[in-house]
């Protein structure tokens, strides 16, 4: 009897608590995080195109703009590297023709037959021809000064034409990586945003916003590495290109140095040109 009185006291106070903990569930379930079965995790596993789709907006456009600066870079070196290619070799081809040429008419005459007759060798030689022209009643000791002013003006207005684009791979080369890092900067503060909405920390919760924000920086680099290896790539072909226009400036030099000194010995009388071969003998 008196173990029986005991344990009442200890049933009625079980039962008062389950009935107390049962009237305030509903309240202490709003103060509490959901559960982890209730929050919305996407069922398909992460890929980059799964990212992209689900990436906020801002990331999204950072991507998109990194995706296009991409396709400049590709299409600058498809372009580029044709024209350069085409460029040095018809160089190359007139460069020839004025070494084999014995005068600066001969060299004329040999660049326009064929492909040679346009480019910036054919300026060089046209302006060559145009400076003679317009000294015929100057001295000569002037001549090869201006012609060589005219044929460094040409070859640096090729050089520029031929340099016309790079610019642009620079500048993505430069900026492409700040551009996705401010991508992934953006995506990981949505991503704590996030958590600090859900108030859950488990890693299949935070992993798919901090990935999409990591890949932003990821296509950053994909479009800057490029850029910047061809735009080394291309400084080293229009510097040997420039090379190849100096080199037919100075064949056009030296066939205007021995057309001048012709002229001068034609213009000389024989005793004249004899007299310092006999003081030399005496």
């Amino acid at each position: 009897m008196t173990g029986r009185a005991a344990a009442a006291p200890c049933r009625i106070a079980a039962a008062t608590l389950a009935l107390v903990l049962l009237a305030a569930a509903p309240a202490l379930a709003q103060g509490l995080p959901p559960p982890i079965a209730s929050i919305d995790v996407e069922a398909e596993p992460l890929s980059p195109w799964t990212m992209i789709r689900h990436a906020d907006l801002v990331v999204q456009s950072v991507m998109g703009g990194l995706a296009f600066a991409s396709l400049v870079t590709w299409t600058i070196w498809l372009a580029k590297t044709m024209e350069l290619a085409a460029a040095r070799r018809k160089a190359g081809a007139a460069t020839r023709r004025l070494a084999e040429a014995d005068s600066l008419d001969q060299g004329l005459r040999a660049l326009d037959r064929g492909w040679t007759r346009s480019g910036p060798v054919a300026d060089l030689a046209q302006a060559a021809a145009m400076e003679l022209r317009r000294s015929a009643d100057l001295p000569a000791e002037g001549v090869k000064e201006r012609l060589a002013i005219a044929l460094a003006r040409i070859e640096a207005r090729a050089g520029r034409v031929m340099a016309r684009g790079t610019g642009v791979l620079a500048t993505i080369g430069s900026t492409a990586p700040f551009v996705g890092l401010f991508g992934t900067v953006w995506g990981i503060m949505n991503a704590f945003i996030g958590i600090s909405e859900t108030r859950q920390t488990s890693l299949a919760v935070v992993a798919p916003g901090i990935a999409e924000a990591l890949l932003a920086t990821a296509i950053g680099l994909v479009a800057a590495i490029p850029a910047v290896i061809i735009y080394n790539h291309f400084a080293r072909l229009i510097a040997g290109y420039r090379a190849q226009l100096a080199d037919a400036g100075a064949e056009l030099l030296q066939h205007v140095s021995r057309d001048l000194d012709r002229a001068h010995a034609a213009a000389t009388p024989p005793a004249v040109r004899r007299a310092p071969q006999l003081a030399a003998a005496e």
